[in-house]
């Protein structure tokens, strides 16, 4: 059992990164998915996929890792913000930025999850979920 199953994505994410995998796989749910809409959108990620595979009760994410021409890794980093033990709240007018607006924040709002940019544009707020760089 999870006690925290997207810092476990994230975790996932960095280190099939890091070591050059060309896909990462885990257990989803419609957070998780929303998350990986939000790197395809951003461009931090290729392609991801849910699948069912033969014996698991539960659906995999698939998500396919993207890198540049000569493999350098086109997700720097990640870093989880607000977490089960302490919840991390940003107001319309307080967004966070990351690295002065190269990164992108992900935030669960009322209209779904959406990054900082589309917060700001629509004027609401939420709870950070992370900062991708």
């Amino acid at each position: 059992m999870l006690t925290d199953p997207v810092a476990d994505m994230l975790t996932r994410l960095r280190n099939a990164n890091k070591a050059l995998h060309d896909r990462v796989e885990m257990p989803t749910s419609r957070l998780k998915e929303e998350i990986a809409r939000i790197l395809k959108e951003e461009g931090y990620v290729k392609d991801y996929t849910v699948v069912q595979k033969e014996g698991l009760p539960f659906k995999t994410l698939v998500i396919d890792l993207k890198y540049g021409r000569r493999r350098e890794r086109v997700l720097t980093g990640v870093k989880r913000i607000s977490k089960p033990g302490r919840r991390i709240y940003a107001g319309k007018d307080r967004l966070p930025r990351v690295l002065g607006g190269m990164g992108t924040a992900i935030l669960s709002t009322s209209h779904g999850v959406v990054t900082s940019r589309t917060a700001e544009r629509e004027g609401i707020g939420g709870e950070v979920i992370c900062f991708v760089w």
